[in-house]
């Protein structure tokens, strides 16, 4: 069947196919409609290693990596270890244990579209285990999203949350999660170098050895003493988290829009290919009736035809 016949076939259908669109219409609607929507927290970062006074060019100098050019848009040094600790395992752990995250997702199960069947799965499947570390870190990986800015050197981080001031309360404190850690394994290991070498200059005879230690040490205190005293040592805020006033997670408008467009492609779609499927193949009956007895009376005629040439 060609294009054609299959376009008549379609608008001699057109009062099916537009009531199917708008059953399609109202049902992907229905699932818009009963999603929870949430509110977004945003907050506006910086690494610290782009300002002249942060605390990485204050504790040594600073060299680009090897094989870095200038055009490097990844992020590196104290603020990629800020990014992985946003979405890190101690993040999710701190979450469960500090915040009522672990309850809104156990309540989240009966909620929603599907929560009339949580009964009944319940009954099949036997009642789900309490959320955890690991759901909350699914979570975390689901609701936070880091976006770079094209223009400029900062980053965004934004937060979903069906509550206002639960999404900028977690969000914050992820930021001070984040920074801490940074912060921490900084002063740890300034910490661990100064008691090495306190210890190592205690049983040292050699004058000329310990001269070079007393630097090393003064180095080392002095990184101590900028990592405690500095207020971002990996991410400084350029804008404090702040939560919208309306929700707007998922973009209801935006769904609507594109439903209305895609409910009567997929109608057209399918009914294009029931057409298409219900059409007979080239091959089928009709080459049974050419190959009956018509068929073989013309074969004989041919046969003494050709037998009379001969003769």
């Amino acid at each position: 069947m060609g294009l054609c016949a299959v376009f008549f076939e379609l608008r001699s259908r057109w009062l099916y196919l537009l009531l199917a669109s708008c059953l399609g219409f109202a049902a992907g609607g229905a699932l818009i409609l009963t999603r929870e929507q949430a509110y977004v927290a945003r907050a506006v970062v910086a690494p610290a290693e782009t300002t002249g006074l942060s605390a990485s060019a204050l504790i040594a100098v600073w060299q680009p990596p090897q094989g870095a050019s200038l055009l490097e848009t990844r992020p590196t040094g104290n603020f990629a270890v800020y990014l992985a600790a946003l979405r890190g395992i101690e993040a999710a752990r701190m979450l469960a244990e500090d915040t009522p995250l672990l309850a809104d997702l156990a309540a989240a199960r009966h909620s929603g579209p599907t929560g009339w069947l949580a009964p009944l799965r319940d009954a099949i499947l036997g009642p789900p285990r309490p959320p955890g570390v690991d759901d909350a870190l699914l979570w975390l990986s689901r609701a936070l999203s880091v976006t770079q800015s094209v223009a400029s050197v900062t980053w965004t981080l934004e937060l979903a949350h069906p509550d206002r001031e639960t999404a900028l309360d977690l969000l914050a404190r992820l930021h001070a999660h984040a920074e801490a850690r940074v912060r921490g394994d900084l002063l740890g290991l300034a910490e661990r170098r100064i008691a090495a070498l306190e210890a190592r200059i205690a049983t040292e005879r050699d004058v000329f050895l310990r001269q070079p230690m007393f630097d090393l040490l003064a180095q080392h205190q002095r990184a101590a003493v900028v990592v405690a005293a500095d207020e971002a040592a990996a991410a400084r805020l350029v804008s404090a988290p702040s939560v919208e006033a309306a929700p707007s997670v998922p973009n209801r408008p935006l769904l609507f829009g594109l439903l209305l467009v895609a409910a009567p492609l997929a109608v057209l779609g399918v009914a294009a290919g029931m057409i298409l499927a219900s059409t007979p193949a080239p091959g089928g009956a009709g080459a049974q009736a050419i190959g009956g007895p018509r068929t073989e009376e013309l074969a004989g005629t041919v046969r003494a035809g050709r037998r009379a040439d001969s003769a």
